[in-house]
């Protein structure tokens, strides 16, 4: 990131903080912008996981969970 860099090495002190901080959050940014799921969807999807998981208490074979959870999911892109 280009902007970045050019921004941590200013003389801006704000400038400087900002690059900082947003380097910490670039990928983040990046893949909200790749993915387009926003953080209310992606709850719900941990929580149907979790609902998931609470039924399945006792059960030791993990690919019948991986082959619920996405039959939970089917319409959701991968």
């Amino acid at each position: 990131m280009d902007w970045i860099h050019r921004a941590t090495h200013s003389r801006i002190k704000p400038l400087v903080d900002f690059g900082k901080n947003l380097r910490g959050y670039v990928q983040g940014i990046i893949a909200a912008a790749d993915f387009k799921i926003n953080t209310s969807v992606l709850e719900g999807v941990n929580n149907k996981i979790k609902q998931i998981k609470r039924r399945a208490y006792g059960f030791r074979d993990d690919l019948y969970f991986f082959l619920k959870v996405k039959a939970a999911f089917h319409g959701l892109p991968r």
